[in-house]
């Protein structure tokens, strides 16, 4: 695009006017897409992009990297962003929220994938064999906090009233997508307190489940607890779930190993029943106590009545596949939080509260948990930063060390896969590097350009996977 100079003659003055009328009228996205037509290295930018496949917020850093050989001192590979546009390089945010970034999201759902298959089946540098161990898909709930309306046929059976003069009942057949899942019936008898407690408590009840396993498993077989692990290995692999009354549950994979680990066979007499059997019992045996206050009296929190455990057999005779299972476990782990009407931001201040766009159920969680911040004997639990989140303070996804390979691995092995700036010192190489952070995100023309290519590549991926099948 060429400006006209206004200094040139009247014809030009007037000319250059009408380009600045153009401008003017131009939205910023409009703006911003004029300024990146007369980027230098804009090709390059658009590579860059296209090779973190449209990241809706990359982060952009600078420096340098050499990798030299430790016998003759030879440079192997240099790369510095000197060359790069602005002196600077793209790389992917990695969010794992679908919400916030679907290019990254989508990544990290593939890596939970296969962590998940890898302790399924094996591969890895997990053994095979993990395929014919005991081997169950839980699920483990939240006890109730008060009736909330559900899918399907609802609380049709109910009679009276509460003590605040409502209705018990309701025969609506709700959808699935009906807004008012996992709203309560009566919001003035629902245990708000409580909810947000067994939800910030969520971690340390699933650590006390894991204990409680070893216990149970030991009771089961005959052997002396001191010693079941002379026996046995218990791994998992567990994902957290808001479901949609905002109450935590975990799904987990549940696997029973020999003495060594994944490598060593089990003892006979432990069978995927007896491993079912005993998750039941060790989840319905914990019951941990929160910190008695004067503000909500004593509070026990046990796991809920609601359980399911399917069996995972080599032979195809499970209800689950281990590819379905990968998968199920994969997909919640990009959910955002908005969607299970928590927030994938902190509040800064309580007035924000009453503002936020979620139902007024979500809302008044929220709100407990900042009063529940207020209280000496749960500050430990540091609810106001959690608030966001309804109270829960735990990862998404948590594995036991030796269940199956780590993300960091599978990461590495990406990169270097596709020859991406991976820094591992061998033998023969080593590799200086320094790098600083330079910005992040985009500018509103860059994010129109990044999310069409973002889109190109998901079409792209769908094509391949069409051909495929």
């Amino acid at each position: 695009m060429t400006i006209p100079n206004p200094y040139d003659s009247p014809t030009a003055r007037r000319a250059f006017l009408a380009h600045l009328d153009r401008l003017a009228a131009l939205t910023e996205t409009e703006q911003d897409l004029v300024r990146l037509g007369q980027m230098p290295g804009l090709g390059r930018w658009l590579e860059q992009i296209h090779n973190i496949g449209g990241c809706a917020h990359p982060i952009y850093i600078t420096g340098h990297t050499t990798t030299r050989d430790t016998i003759t001192g030879d440079v192997l590979r240099h790369y510095t962003t000197r060359d790069e546009p602005g002196g600077r390089l793209a790389i992917r945010c990695g969010n794992r929220r679908a919400g916030l970034c679907p290019s990254c999201s989508r990544l990290y759902q593939g890596d939970t994938f296969h962590l998940v298959r890898a302790g399924l089946i094996g591969g890895k540098g997990i053994p095979d064999d993990v395929r014919t161990h005991p081997r169950v898909f839980a699920t483990l709930t939240a006890p109730s906090f008060g009736p909330v309306h559900r899918a399907g046929t609802c609380h049709s059976n109910r009679r009276g009233r509460c003590a605040h003069g409502r209705t018990r009942r309701c025969r609506t057949v709700h959808a699935d997508d009906d807004p008012r899942i996992g709203q309560p019936l009566c919001a003035d008898c629902y245990d708000y307190v409580g909810h947000v407690l067994w939800n910030a408590h969520a971690p340390r009840l699933w650590n006390a489940f894991c204990i409680n396993l070893y216990h149970h498993l030991a009771a089961a077989a005959g052997v002396k607890r001191s010693r079941i692990r002379k026996h046995v290995r218990i791994c998992a692999a567990k994902v957290a779930e808001y479901q949609a009354r905002g109450a935590i549950h975990f799904h987990a994979v549940i696997r029973i190993d020999g003495p060594d680990g994944p490598g060593s066979t089990p003892p006979a007499w432990a069978t995927t029943g007896l491993l079912i059997e005993t998750i039941r019992t060790a989840a319905g045996a914990v019951r941990l106590f929160a910190p008695p206050s004067s503000a909500y009296g004593e509070r026990q929190l046990p796991y809920g009545d609601q359980f399911e455990a399917h069996a995972l057999r080599a032979d195809a005779g499970g209800t689950l596949t281990d590819e379905q299972v990968a998968a199920y476990v994969a997909k919640y782990t990009t959910k955002s939080a908005h969607e299970s009407g928590a927030l994938d931001h902190r509040i800064g201040h309580p007035d924000r509260i009453s503002h936020l766009p979620l139902t007024a159920h979500h809302r008044a969680l929220i709100g407990t948990c900042w009063r529940l911040g207020n209280v000496p004997e749960l500050a430990h639990l540091n609810l106001h930063a959690w608030a966001h989140t309804l109270g829960y303070r735990g990862h998404c996804l948590t594995k036991s060390r030796t269940y199956s390979t780590t993300y960091t691995e599978l990461r590495a092995e990406r990169a270097r896969h596709q020859g991406a700036l991976y820094t591992h010192d061998t033998e023969d190489t080593v590799t200086a590097s320094a790098w600083s952070y330079a910005g992040s995100g985009h500018t509103p023309g860059e994010a129109l350009i990044a999310l069409g290519i973002a889109e190109n590549v998901a079409r792209s991926r769908e094509l391949a996977r069409g051909a495929r099948a």
